[in-house]
């Protein structure tokens, strides 16, 4: 996910600076949108394995 997250980032950084300003902020906005869920699921799955505890084999 976080690489998806770069590509829009890039994607941001050249549509402004060649002057597309509202495909930069929607590119911007989708990859904030992307690396908050990407840490929502990540402190998730870390939360319930850390409740499951792990077990000796």
């Amino acid at each position: 996910m976080l690489s998806w997250v770069v590509t829009f980032l890039v994607i941001a950084l050249i549509a402004g600076v060649l002057g597309f300003g509202g495909v930069a902020g929607v590119s911007i906005e989708i990859a904030k949108t992307i690396f908050f869920i990407a840490i929502i699921l990540f402190l998730v799955s870390a939360v319930i394995g850390l409740a499951r505890g792990r077990t000796r084999v």
